[in-house]
């Protein structure tokens, strides 16, 4: 009787060429979500429910707003819902710092607050930078926070002690810093964000609209084309 011989089957070279389809169509699939995470698709979660919500929600831009740079000529704004602790908020960070640089003449940048409740130090990150916005340092303080953002976020525990480490190295006065901290209505200051931004349809972070309309577009190069049309107008 015949010993059966234990021989190990090899892959076909159709079977390797499907299996190098499949991972290309995969990788095809990562970029698009890359771009989605990039313009606000991909760090959603419910909707904060702001304490208080004003009579009048639902504005895209308040004579308060954080204007984070003012066009001296401009033709078109871009509002940005953001939240510090966002990671799709970090990785879109560089694309609007180079949309600022190429478009600083005619594009004004404004920001509102949308610290989602999914993140523990959201809240307490997005009222430390509105402290430092009232001495001045919304921008040093709004570029400390995406910078420094893998130390502390997604984190379970208060980082708010170093948040307050950012505002000594920026020379903020702290007892003015502490105060605003403590005052009930710096995060009320952010909650009215919230609001407008829960009454426009805001769920995830960061959501932008141009020129008063929510921008949805498929890839950074139409984002980018977008802002280039209404900037030439």
């Amino acid at each position: 009787m015949s010993t059966p011989t234990n021989r190990t089957t090899r892959p076909s070279g159709n079977w390797r060429k499907a299996r190098i389809i499949v991972w290309a169509l995969l990788a095809v699939v990562v970029i698009a979500g890359i771009v989605a995470f990039l313009i606000g698709r991909a760090d959603s979660t419910s909707a904060p429910t702001p304490e208080t919500v004003a009579s009048d929600a639902g504005q895209v831009v308040r004579d308060n707003s954080r204007v984070l740079s003012q066009a001296p000529n401009e033709k078109a704004v871009l509002v940005e819902f953001l939240d510090f602790e966002c990671e799709a908020c970090r990785a879109a960070y560089p694309f609007v710092e180079d949309l600022r640089a190429e478009y600083s003449d005619t594009v004004t940048f404004v920001h509102r607050y949308f610290p989602l409740p999914g993140h523990r130090n959201s809240m307490p990150a997005a009222v430390a930078v509105e402290a430092a916005a009232q001495q001045g340092q919304y921008e040093a303080m709004y570029h400390r926070m995406f910078e420094t953002q893998s130390e502390w976020g997604e984190s379970s525990e208060d980082h708010s002690a170093v948040f307050r480490g950012f505002a000594e190295d920026l020379g903020l006065d702290l007892a003015a810093y502490d105060a605003a901290i403590a005052d009930p209505a710096t995060e009320a200051r952010v909650q009215l964000d919230v609001a407008d931004g829960t009454a426009l349809g805001v769920r995830g972070t960061p959501t932008f609209f141009l020129d008063g309309q929510l921008l949805t577009p498929d890839s950074l190069e139409q984002f980018r084309a977008e802002v280039d049309a209404a900037a030439a107008d």
